[in-house]
């Protein structure tokens, strides 16, 4: 379905005219810099153009009052002293002559990507416009902002398309403080925003920026604030808050449309977020949201003020929704402990309206950071006198030539769009001896020898990035998983996730050394092989309770992943009676997103009915919509929740408080954790 591209030069045709120390880093050159890099990228060749149309007067008055409208139309006829007058009224904002014109064009660019993808033109896609809009208000310009941009998509698309529920993810370092007031008593919106906020310090210095600002009325618990009380903010304390509260809110909220807020001065090096996330973490966040609403996302630019790293955020952005593997995360060494009081208190603001933080922690009771102090109670910061700060380049997004490869036995024909793998060079003797000697000793070693020299072959292809994804329908799945497990595991720098869902035993990997890291779902407890690099998460009802598994692959699976980098994800289908095609397709999607997209499905060879939804994962296709989640089953949230404590020691991005805590390596857990 491809992804489309909004840009127009208009846009970048009206600047600063007077001296405005405040506003003088929004600058033509952002959209400039940002559609020259996907041009010279060749992003923008790969991306369905899109034209640019006027926001109507009717468009606007959606969200915005008529008085302001009329306001806003009377300035291009204003001279100099005119408009500087005009300004005055508002607040961190210019105003030009052709402003009027670019805004009108910025609201209709996103007019357009929401047209373009429900009507299913495209999957997905993004607006590079210009001014902004999240900080608009109903009757004031606001923060270099005209119209809200993203405020008028989502009500155009209420109404125009019936869209019952709308995701609104603004990762802005900015609260986009219009986009709250103009849904905070609205439960069709859910608006999530992290920003700046330093105790009410930070721009645009509102109250209502806090935590426990949760929405009004029929709003309340709609409204999703994480503020960030100190800065310098990395890859770690984004992706925490994204498994930890954002997506198990948003899978429950089951969103029919995602519109992103994609402010990238929230990156590292932008002199007005000053945070260290690097531009590869966009990649990331953007992979996350793509499984919602059925893969229809539109991202719409705001901030990004530094013009180096907001090009490559901007790339990053784009190579994601164009379906390119996500490059491998970097620096994730667990969030800060600022990073976790915020999410420590949003979680808990929340917990009275979302079923799936229904065991989140109590608000803390000691003088942290996240609670309020007063305005200028304390002495203003020192000038920052560090050096500017330097970061790599993102690395390549070379998709590999092959995007899916099967193995499949005769009888069962290749899914659209995949290859038929099987190995045309024969394996060396060292292995054959290996396979012989430790896995074919009671069975027919001829067959076998063919099935696991192909899974061999195939892993070796997907080492070399020649192959992205694979699938195997297997006879015996647990001589397969030893066999990929062995030999992957074996090359000196990678480590292997295995994924096992269903019920049955897994087999004895060698998990002592941290090659391997197994994480096993099913409805039985186990204590064989528990440890840090074994973790078996039993859920009471299985795979019946969509909510209680989803969750749990949300709030423990995902950090987990994360944290652990593997090479090479191995996703085990065994035995998984209750599980829908829907729920395996969302834990398949979700992981593509780790190892650079390598990801190798074994399924038993009797099960071949999911064999084509597994497929149109393992090729980009977004999953189906789960739908609006129930409460999950108390047993199962109250059994992750511990599970994740217990090993929150070990594996730093499973906390989701700034609070010590005991758990050791060696778990031991009881069927206490069901009571």
């Amino acid at each position: 379905m491809g992804t489309a591209l909004i840009y127009d030069e208009e846009m970048t045709k009206y600047k600063l005219l007077w001296v405005d120390p405040a506003c003088k880093i929004e600058v033509p050159e952002r959209l400039t810099v940002s559609h020259e890099a996907l041009v010279e990228s060749g992003l923008a060749d790969r991306c369905v153009s899109v034209p640019v149309r006027e926001a109507t007067e009717a468009d606007i008055l959606q969200v915005h009052s008529e008085e302001y409208l009329e306001g806003v139309k009377k300035t291009p006829y204003m001279t100099l002293e005119d408009l500087k007058e005009f300004t005055l009224q508002y607040g961190d904002v210019y105003f030009h002559p052709n402003i009027y014109h670019c805004a009108k064009l910025a609201a209709g660019a996103a007019l357009q990507l929401v047209d373009s993808v429900m009507t299913g033109k495209v999957r997905n896609g993004m607006a590079l416009v210009r001014p902004p809009g999240h900080h608009s208000m109903r009757s004031a310009a606001s923060g270099f902002c005209v119209f809200n941009n993203v405020a008028i998509a989502a009500q155009y698309a209420k109404q125009k398309y019936g869209v019952k529920r709308v995701l609104i993810v603004d990762w802005d370092v900015h609260h986009g403080q219009g986009v709250q007031h103009c849904f905070e008593d609205d439960p069709s919106v859910l608006y999530f925003s992290w920003h700046r906020y330093e105790h009410q310090k930070f721009w645009p210095n509102l109250r209502e920026s806090d935590f426990d600002c949760v929405g009004k009325e029929k709003g309340a618990g709609f409204n999703v604030n994480v503020p960030w009380n100190e800065v310098k903010m990395q890859n770690s304390d984004y992706l925490s808050v994204f498994c930890h509260l954002l997506l198990p809110v948003a899978y429950e909220f089951c969103p029919d449309l995602v519109l992103v807020c994609a402010g990238f001065d929230s990156a590292i090096g932008d002199p007005e977020g000053e945070m260290c996330a690097t531009p590869d973490i966009f990649a990331h966040l953007t992979h996350l949201l793509m499984n919602l609403a059925g893969g229809k996302l539109c991202a719409l630019l705001e901030g990004g003020y530094n013009l180096t790293c907001l090009a490559q955020s901007v790339c990053q952005t784009v190579h994601t929704l164009l379906g390119d593997p996500a490059p491998r995360p970097a620096d994730l060494h667990g969030p800060c402990k600022s990073a976790l009081e915020s999410l420590h208190c949003a979680r808990s603001a929340h917990r009275q309206y979302w079923a799936c933080l229904k065991h989140a922690a109590d608000l803390p009771t000691s003088d942290i950071s996240t609670k309020r102090i007063r305005l200028g109670e304390e002495d203003e910061k020192p000038l920052d006198t560090e050096e500017e700060l330097v970061w790599p380049e993102p690395p390549k997004r070379l998709a590999p030539a092959l995007r899916t490869a099967v193995v499949l036995p005769g009888g069962v024909a290749c899914p659209d769009g995949c290859n038929q793998f099987s190995s045309s060079e024969e394996l060396d003797p060292v292995t054959v001896n290996k396979l012989t000697e430790n896995l074919l000793k009671d069975v027919d070693e001829s067959d076998a020898l063919s099935i696991l020299s192909s899974l061999i072959a195939l892993v070796e292809k997907m080492e070399k990035n020649e192959i992205c994804t694979g699938l195997a329908l297997v006879q015996d799945i647990s001589m397969a998983m030893m066999c990929v497990v062995q030999h992957a595991a074996s090359a000196p720098d990678n480590r292997v996730l295995v994924v096992c869902v269903g019920y049955g035993e897994v087999p004895l990997l060698d998990t002592i050394n941290g090659k391997t890291l197994v994480v096993h779902f099913s409805n039985k407890e186990s204590e064989k092989h528990k440890g840090r690099y074994y973790i078996p998460v039993c859920l009471k009802k299985g795979f019946s309770d969509t909510s209680g598994f989803i969750q749990a692959v949300l709030g423990l699976l995902l950090p987990l992943g994360y944290e652990y980098d593997p090479g090479l994800v191995l996703l085990v289908r065994m035995s998984a009676g209750g599980l829908c095609d829907g729920v395996w397709q969302q834990l398949t999607g979700l992981l593509l997103g780790l190892a650079h997209g390598h990801t190798l499905v074994l399924m038993q060879d009797g099960e071949r009915a999911p064999v084509g939804p597994t497929a149109s994962s393992l090729l980009g296709d977004p999953a189906p919509s789960l739908g609006p989640l129930l409460a999950p089953l108390p047993e199962d949230v109250a059994y992750v929740e511990n599970l994740r404590h217990m090993l929150s020691a070990d594996w730093k991005l499973l906390q989701t408080t700034g609070e010590s805590t005991t758990a050791s390596s060696d778990i031991n857990m009881t069927h206490k954790m069901h009571a």
